[in-house]
Formats: C-alpha cells, structure tokens, sequence
C-alpha cells in the first residue's frame, strides 16, 4: 500500500470546503482531549476533520463533515497528540532496513524520522545513501533524508568503503526528501577553517536547507562559538547541563537523545527542570536504538517517558518530540502540530504521563489501533551487491593479533576505557602483562584485546589495542558495525578466539558474532551492507537477544553492549578511539602509538 502526501497549494480549496462542510471528510476523529503544542493547552472535546493526507478542521463538533464514505474515529476520554517526530537517528544503527524500522515505530507514535544515513555511505557512498532513499518512499512513516557530510568521518585516519564529495552533497541536496546536511563530526575541521567542510556548508545553506551538528568537544569556549558561527544549527552530543545551556543560549536547538546505550536526558534536561531555560530550542531524538529495545521499551514514546519522569511536564516534553523538531528543520508549516492545513500525523494517548498508545493516525490513515498494525510492507529489492560487502585480504590468523614489546614483565600501554550507557570513552595508561614478548590482555584488570580489520578494499590494514570496561572475561565478539567506517571490529581474551570471531563473520557475509572456545554462542546476520537484516524485526530481535545472552555467558553485561562496543572505532568522539589504521587521541585529533 502506498502513501501519499499532497502538497499545501494543490488541495489547499479542498481543505477549505471540508472545512466549512462543502465537502466530507475522509476520517473524524470525535471527541478528544487536544495536546495543542502550539499554545501549550488542553482543550477539551475537540473534534480533527481529515481529507486525504491533511488536516482540514480542529473545533467542536465535526459533525457537519461527516459523510457516506467518513471514517469516524471516537477518541472521547483520550488525548490528541501530534506525531512524534525523531529528530536524529541512524536507521542502519537498528540493523533494520527502512520498511522494518517503520513496522517498529509506528506502533509506538514516531511519524516522522530525520536520517543522516552515514553508516551505509560509509560502505557504499551516494549509491547506498540513494538506495536508502528510494527504499522510504510510499511509507506512513515520513522521512527525511540528510546527506552524510564526513564520509570518512576522519580523513587520513581511517579507511571507509567509499567517501562522499561536494559534487554528491551538491547533486543529493536538489533530490526530494533531502532536508539538508548530516552531522558534521569533523568540528575540529570546522573550528580550523577545512575547506571541504565549510563549502559544503556552504553549499547546503545556499539551498535553502539545515545543516545539523556534532560537536562532541568539552570547550564550550571560543571553539563552540566558532563551530555554531559556521552555520550548524543543532547538535546532539550534549551530555550535560553546561553542553544543553551552551547549545540554546547561542540559538542551537540541544538535541537530547535516550537511546539503547546513550542516556543523556537526565543531565541534559536540568537544563529546563533546574536552570529553567525556555524548551524552545529542545528536541528529543533517539540516535539510535536496538531492535529488541524498540520492541521492549518502545522509540520515541520510551524518550517521552524518561523526559516526563525526569521531571519536565508532559506538554513540554511533547512539543520537544513535535513542534520544537519541526521548527527546527524549518518544517512546522506542515509537520509538528494538529492543526488545520498539517500532515494528520496524530498519535491517540489513552494515558499522558505513561505516554500509553491507543491508536496512530499517519499520512491520514488509521496504520494502528488497539495492539494491531494496519499496514503491511512489501520488502524492497536490495541487489546482491550490497549483500557482498565484506572484503578481506586474507582471513586473519592468531599471529595478526599479537602486538610485540622488548619490556620483560610489563609494559605501560594506552588503553580506551568504556563508560556505560554514554558515547564517550576514557584515554587511560595501565601496565599489562608481557607473556613471550607479546602483550597480553587482564581479565583481573577488565582489560581486552581489541582490533579493526579493514574489509573494504582488501589493504589488510589491521589496528591493534586494549580497551577497559566490556567485562568481557574470555571468549570474543566480532562485529561489521563499528562507527562509522564499519570495518570489522573484534575483541576477546585470546588471539585465536578472535580469529575465530572473524571469520564466522566474514562467513556470514557481515554481521554480529560471540565466541567461547571453538564454539558460536550467538550470530546475528547482517547481510545488506554489513550493518542491516532483511528479517522481520521480531527476528532479528530475537537473534540480538540471543547474542546479549551469549554475551554474558563471556562476562559481559553491559547495558546494550554492541552499541557501545560499535563505537570504539569512531575517531570523532573523544577520548581515545581505535580505526584500521591504530589508536587516535580525538581530544588532540592525533594518531597515538599504544606503547607509552
């Protein structure tokens, strides 16, 4: 089934005559309680009259509009709410393509989705992110397509599958469903002056459209302000009341996002519940979540819950997930509220607080209600190239894996320590063992071996290193997602577990695997680009919980590990990262040797 979406200035009479009973409407929603983000009120028994995908009256008794062929939905005693909009978010980081990630979240009242899809450009480039694109069209689910701005994310640094020029920005900005530019990761190359990075600015405030942010720095500084003077209009890597402050005093909309392992409303929103600062520039965004938290704790109904429980009032959380996003994107003249002449992407809430959902209502259609979805989607023809992505020169041996030293005993080694449930890791120096002139990982001091396997372009570049705070205490996991160049990334206690790790992977064609011994604990297969499945999301759910289960079965049990443990090659995030081409400072943004 195909949706469609009209434009204002065809049907704007339309919506005139229904509006004033000269025509019917298609559906009526009778009787509800209006969530009115607009002026921040509830108003009782408000009817919403709907003609094809738009909005053509809010008031009192619709009756008049109603009709032989009219959809009457009673709504009495429930709340009206406009579809939730996610204002940054990573599809492939679900490891579901498009058509499953919608069969997710619309259930949970998330309409519209803003997608910078760097993960597949980053294996593909323009023709992954074009694919994406066509993949989304004729869906409830409204989506909005940024182009990747930093493929690599590091240039010299790291090796991606392919990189992304201002001649594809250029073309992929005039293509409809575009919005703007992806998260410009690169902020030292925005604070110095790069000229690829400022023309590509350039370029995409030239057409009219947004450019979004990541500055991931503690300089709230003259670096910030340099980095908001450029033009970049929000950013989501606030993990603090200072980041949240800093980003709306200087006119950035502070994106906060509660995902499956980033957890930073609870400090970021004191920016409102303590400081008091006006929430206009807020929005609420997942960036990203699991297919098993999406089917356990909900998308962007879950954010709602955890912003209202950390103490900001329910209609203000709500404009942060609707209204304020649409501003944002320049986009409240169709999207953000239930008003007359607006997409009727409406979201029926049977409780406010709880954020409990009784019915969806998407592109002017009832696509849920009552537990069920009422749309179904056809897969969409992926071609086999995409599913042969996983290139290696050789498959790698135990001997790849060892790193050797000429200190007897121990050695003082750099070492990247994980933070739970935040993006952000730790530059640490430890002495380790050498055992026969190798170094050698700690389960005592949660230390493990860690390595990035570049498996593009067959170079045979593999970066070696340590990384504190898995938990992992024997065994290995290995995984094609690993931010953002997507290199194979694997880490054990022992060299032939890792070996192992990788090469059920690379049999796989791509995807997740934990290893004990010879033994496959758990796999999950992601065959379209290395990163996503063409399974139902129940599926793949069920195969990323086997693979939590095999991961404490290794010792590792912390909360939405692979995401976590996916990040540890994203040079872009300080403190201390791990690409193909060895261990980079991205506090100094320079490559550093392991040895101290």
């Amino acid at each position: 089934m195909q949706f469609c979406r009209e434009k204002l200035g065809s049907v704007s009479r339309t919506l005139a005559r229904t509006a004033m009973g000269e025509e019917k409407a298609d559906l009526v929603l009778i009787g509800g309680k209006l969530i009115n983000v607009c002026s921040g009120e509830i108003l009782e028994r408000m009817d919403v009259s709907i003609k094809g995908s738009r909005i053509a009256y809010v008031g009192p008794d619709a009756s008049f509009s109603v009709g032989e062929g009219t959809e009457v939905l009673d709504v009495k005693g429930m709340y009206l709410s406009p579809g939730f909009l996610d204002g940054h978010v990573h599809v492939e980081s679900s490891m579901l393509t498009i058509r499953q990630f919608a069969s997710a979240v619309l259930p949970h009242g998330t309409t519209g989705i803003f997608w910078d899809p760097h993960e597949i450009a980053n294996v593909f480039g323009l023709k992954g992110v074009k694919l994406m694109l066509e993949d989304s069209r004729g869906l409830p689910l409204q989506v909005f397509m940024e182009i990747p701005s930093c493929v690599p994310s590091c240039p010299g640094f790291e090796t991606s599958g392919a990189q992304v020029s201002l001649e594809d920005i250029s073309e992929a900005l005039s293509w409809e469903g575009v919005i703007g530019l992806g998260e410009v990761m690169n902020f030292p190359g925005v604070i110095s002056g790069d000229p690829f990075l400022h023309e590509a600015i350039a370029r995409t405030l030239e057409a009219g459209k947004v450019v979004t942010g990541h500055y991931s720095s503690r300089d709230l500084g003259r670096a910030f302000q340099a980095y908001a003077a450029s033009g970049i209009g929000d950013c989501h890597e606030g993990v603090s009341l200072d980041d949240a402050r800093s980003r709306i005093r200087a006119g950035m909309y502070a994106l906060i996002r509660f995902g499956s392992a980033w957890h930073d409303i609870k400090e970021n929103i004191k920016a409102v519940t303590e400081a008091r600062l006006d929430s206009r520039f807020i929005c609420l965004v997942s960036d990203d979540r699991h297919p098993e938290t999406l089917l356990s704790r909900g998308h962007m109904d879950d954010v709602l819950r955890e912003a209202i429980g950390n103490g900001v009032p329910p209609i203000m959380a709500i404009q942060m997930a609707t209204l304020n996003t649409a501003s944002n994107f320049g986009i409240s003249r169709d999207f953000g509220s239930v008003s007359p002449s607006r997409f009727a992407d409406i979201v029926v809430l049977e409780d406010l607080k709880e954020v409990k959902i009784n019915s969806v209502i998407a592109c002017g259609r009832v696509v849920y209600r009552e537990g069920q979805l009422l749309t179904q989607f056809e897969p969409f023809p992926y071609p086999e190239e995409i599913k042969n992505s996983v290139k290696l020169r050789d498959l790698p041996r135990e001997e790849d894996f060892r790193i050797p030293v000429q200190s007897l005993g121990h050695a003082r080694v750099r070492i990247i320590e994980v933070i739970e449930n935040q993006v952000l890791t730790r530059h640490r120096v430890f002495d380790l063992p050498v055992l026969n002139g190798f170094l050698s990982p700690s389960p005592e001091l949660d230390v493990a071996k860690i390595a990035v396997l570049e498996r593009h372009h067959k170079s045979g570049n593999i970066g070696l290193g340590f990384v504190k705070g898995l938990r992992i205490r024997r065994g290995a996991i290995a995984s094609t997602v690993s931010h953002d160049c997507h290199n194979l990334l694997v880490c054990g206690m022992s060299d032939r577990e890792m070996a192992r790790a990788c090469a059920e992977v690379v049999r796989m064609g791509g995807g997740m695997a934990v290893i004990l011994g010879d033994q496959v604990l758990a796999r999950v297969e992601l065959p379209i680009g290395g990163l996503m499945s063409d399974e139902p999301v129940e599926v793949v759910s069920a195969k990323v919980r086997k693979l939590g289960e095999g991961l404490k079965e290794i010792g590792c049990d912390l909360n939405s590990a692979m995401m976590t443990f996916s990040l540890l090659a994203l040079p872009v995030i300080p403190e201390l990262r791990l690409t193909d081409r060895g261990l980079f400072d991205s506090v100094t943004f320079q490559p550093v040797p392991i040895l101290v």
